[in-house]
């Protein structure tokens, strides 16, 4: 019982962080949030590494390589795009396009990862896929060709990039303990994203960034990162994976819920709608099991 909770939880604070990424925009630029979210990630999670593993892994070239490669696109590119998309697109709106992941995910894994599409999973990406059109186009499939806005495109490369993310993990997770890949992909990104945080002076404005920025970026942190990957992880050694990564289909449901009940965010009946196709055709399409992870 209490693995389940702590599942929902998960699901609670990956659905929390669209909102606060929401609450940053324009206060935090992109490039500052992320990095300050991944450096106090980081330094907790090589602080958890240490204690559980008893030392820091050592990683020849290979596995460097590939951690490398993580952190570009499961940190970096995710998290540039991920912040820059919320500076104009709602939190409930952002968690359905973002919960395209799986699709994306089969999708790669297809053209990339030798593994052919099922047909169930190919109906699910129809199904997801429609859903987030009505979700993008608020309702109007004819706004897909010229009404589309950045900040949704924006989104859709966090989609790209998580899917990129998954792909390659799988391959750079044997040899490595989830935390281990994860927690060295976060540092590798922290590291990416440092020249352009830097030269955007993210050392002196983080002095002026009130309560709520902080609580948000602090959030983010321990919530949606390290607590949050814990708990996912340790559920699935408890249940397996193809149990816990039922319920990622929670995150979008619970990023509308606390931007309605945060931002006064109005959940509509398109939004409904293709709430229910994205996360039906997400289920579908993943119940195969796929390498899964919030926003």
């Amino acid at each position: 019982m209490l693995t389940y909770l702590k599942l929902l939880a998960t699901m609670a604070f990956w659905g929390g962080t669209f909102v606060a990424g929401r609450l940053l925009a324009g206060v935090v630029p992109p490039f500052h949030a992320a990095f300050l979210r991944f450096s106090l990630a980081v330094m907790l999670l090589l602080l958890i590494l240490r204690c559980i593993e008893g030392r820091f892994p050592p990683l020849d070239l290979k596995q460097l390589g590939a951690v490398g490669l993580l952190g570009l696109t499961g940190v970096f590119g995710y998290n540039v795009a991920f912040f820059t998309g919320l500076q104009t697109v709602s939190a409930g709106r952002a968690g359905l396009i973002v919960a395209l992941n799986p699709v994306g995910i089969a999708l790669l894994s297809a053209l990339f990862g030798g593994e052919p599409l099922r047909m169930a999973s190919i109906v699910g990406i129809v199904i997801s896929v429609t859903g987030a059109m009505l979700v993008i186009s608020n309702g109007d499939l004819s706004l897909m060709t010229s009404g589309v806005g950045v900040g949704e495109l924006t989104l859709l490369g966090c989609v790209l990039c998580w899917a990129l993310y998954s792909v390659i993990g799988r391959r750079a997770m044997r040899g490595l303990s989830p935390l281990t890949a994860v927690t060295y992909s976060a540092l590798a990104g922290t590291l990416f994203l440092a020249p352009a945080a830097l030269a955007q002076g993210v050392l002196t404005r983080i002095f002026s960034y009130g309560l709520e920025a902080w609580a948000s970026i602090i959030f983010l942190a321990v919530f949606g990162t390290v607590l949050g990957f814990i708990w996912y992880y340790q559920s699935i050694n408890e249940i397996g994976a193809v149990k816990s990564g039922v319920f990622i289909n929670f995150v979008p449901l619970f990023a509308m819920l606390f931007g309605l009940l945060l931002l006064d965010e109005p959940v509509t009946l398109t939004l409904l709608q293709g709430a229910a196709l994205v996360i039906t055709g997400a289920w579908i399409t993943n119940h195969g099991g796929f390498w899964k992870s919030p926003g």
